[in-house]
């Protein structure tokens, strides 16, 4: 008995670890095609529907969809919004695992498949192109995924020989409506357990074909699990902004909105499933009669796996119906719930957009990064005001106060530039295309790139402080140069952070990029001429002119920074 017990629990084991693996193999394989689908496709609530239909049904996990539908939204790269019809159509989405495992996991022994599948799967994990490894990982866990299913069944207890078993359970059965509340609630903590609504489902189905609970009862726990599963994107969320947590909240809401009115018509709504499975041909299965010791017919089991599918799918269909012409108001009371977090010192910057960690996701994870690096050249692009007050300061508590946050944020960028980096080094090698891969080196270089500007910062802040303590100031003249070379360095960040947020590489951007830089060395080049010329004509302040030099050289670096961003994107 306790063998039996541990094969079960293995063979449940065996079939989550073959969705994640199955997952997972798909989502490299898309790669950031999928990341561009679910941004491009999401325009209104229908196409983000659609998008999180066919996102789901791809890589067979809801879960997955909506954690990284979650993390886009706390990327900044999908609005509250497009969220909610994605995650309505993951909803739909996940009913495809269910009609999988009814169709092929009971109906054939489709594990008689899965070993050769595994030898090629084998075969293909050999290859040395990544999307050929990828594919593998795919063939490879929907084959532990069926066999996991096949030793579900067999090791299950047979309540013919040994009806003591879980005959507690069938005791269950018999409070009427109170037995619809305990089975709903037993589908959700089972769902919060195993962390998959598609393992809890093939549990459900299982205990449905057994015979174990009845039809309804197998209803009651498919509700349950619609509430369950909204705990993942939750987690998730917890620490992410408050977008990302109000997305998780949109999903939670979406569900138990739905289980409240199915609950309401519980008895209509079954009828109407058990009228839809009896024009597939096949008997009502709520008028089948369902007990350990009777066997079904073909006919009956499949009626029964087939209504509790049609049920799941029923159930978020209609509820995606009702709800999606209200997304607006489900981002009114998300948005009331949780509010935004008031805004502090403008010093006091953090990360926006990685907060929560990495994701599951590793390609999403990479997004999030991406957009954490703009957000970084956005903050970074600050220094060149704080120059400029520290330049025109009129005494010293201005100029205090001015190369205070230089300094400042110069520890602002080395600490954003560490977090990204930590955050980029806790990715998974073996969970990224290629091409993602080159995109993480991309960006290891460009932080690199941001963190230097914060130093150039401090060390014109630095330059200044010592012109003032040998008693030395700039012309108006000087003045007036260094601002239109800080003018030009403006200008250069603007063009770098556009190259950045592009969605594609463009020569173009780089071609404004380079014209820049050539304003910005044309300005240096001008200005050393002239101030050696008066030098020369007039050393008398030489050691002002010295300082004043030393600044635009300092200041002339920062845009060598800001064009090798742009030049890394084009490599």
């Amino acid at each position: 008995m306790v063998l039996q017990v541990l094969t079960l629990l293995g063979a449940l084991g065996m079939f989550l670890y073959g969705m994640n693996l199955m997952s997972a193999g798909l989502q490299k394989a898309a790669g950031s095609k999928m990341r561009g689908f679910l941004t491009a496709m999401t325009s209104n609530p229908f196409k983000g529907v659609m998008t999180g239909l066919g996102i789901t049904t791809v890589i067979q996990s809801s879960s997955a969809t909506t954690v990284m539908t979650v993390g886009f939204v706390n990327a900044g790269l999908l609005t509250l919004s497009q969220a909610v019809g994605v995650i309505m159509g993951a909803n739909i989405g996940t009913t495809v695992t269910a009609w999988l495992v009814s169709l092929l996991g009971f109906k054939a022994d489709i594990s008689l498949f899965a070993v050769p599948l595994m030898a090629l799967g084998f075969i293909f994990s050999l290859s040395k192109r990544d999307k050929r490894r990828h594919i593998s990982e795919l063939i490879v866990g929907f084959s532990l995924l069926f066999l996991g299913l096949s030793l579900m069944k067999e090791s299950v207890p047979d309540l013919k020989e040994t009806p003591e078993v879980l005959a507690f359970i069938q005791n269950w059965t018999s409070y009427g409506f109170g037995s619809v509340l305990i089975f709903m609630v037993f589908g959700t903590v089972l769902t919060l357990v195993l962390q998959s609504s598609s393992a809890t489902m093939a549990l459900t189905l299982i205990m449905v074909n057994m015979g174990w609970i009845p039809f309804e009862m197998g209803a009651a726990m498919v509700l349950g699990e619609n509430i369950g599963t909204t705990i993942t994107a939750n987690i998730a969320a917890a620490v992410g902004n408050a977008n990302a947590r109000r997305a998780a909240l949109a999903h939670t809401l979406f569900n138990l909105f739905g289980v409240c009115w199915a609950l309401a018509l519980f008895t209509p709504f079954l009828s109407l499933v058990g009228t839809t499975i009896t024009w597939m041909g096949l008997p009502n299965p709520m008028d089948i009669e369902h007990s350990a010791t009777i066997s079904m017919t073909p006919d009956e089991s499949m009626a029964t796996l087939y209504g509790i599918s049609m049920l799941h799918t029923l159930f978020n269909l209609f509820n995606t119906i009702i709800l999606i012409w209200f997304v607006p108001v489900i981002v009114k009371i998300v948005s009331s719930v949780i509010k935004d977090k008031k805004e502090g010192d403008e010093d006091n910057v953090k990360l926006k957009y990685i907060s929560a960690g990495p994701l599951p996701t590793a390609e999403v994870a990479v997004g999030q990064a991406r957009n954490e690096v703009i957000h970084f050249a956005e903050i970074s692009r600050r220094t060149v005001g704080h120059i400029r007050q520290a330049i025109a300061a009129k005494n010293d508590k201005e100029f205090e106060a001015a190369r205070q946050r230089l300094v400042k944020y110069e520890e602002i960028s080395d600490r954003i530039e560490y977090e990204i980096a930590q955050f980029l080094n806790s990715l998974p090698e073996d969970s990224i295309s290629e091409a993602t891969r080159t995109e993480t080196k991309r960006m290891y270089k460009i932080i690199g790139e941001l963190e230097s500007l914060g130093d150039s910062g401090e060390s014109v802040g630095r330059i200044l402080a010592r012109r003032n303590s040998h008693g030395k100031s700039f012309t108006e003249e000087q003045c007036a140069k260094l601002d239109a070379m800080l003018t030009a360095v403006d200008k250069a960040y603007g063009v770098m952070i556009d190259n950045l947020r592009a969605e594609e590489f463009d020569h173009i951007g780089v071609r404004l990029a380079t014209d820049c830089e050539i304003e910005i060395n044309e300005l240096r080049n001008n200005i050393r001429e002239e101030e050696i010329r008066k030098i020369e004509t007039d050393g008398s302040n030489y050691q002002s002119s010295v300082y004043y030099l030393d600044t635009v050289s300092e200041i002339e670096r920062m845009g060598d920074f800001i064009i090798n961003i742009s030049q890394a994107l084009e490599e």
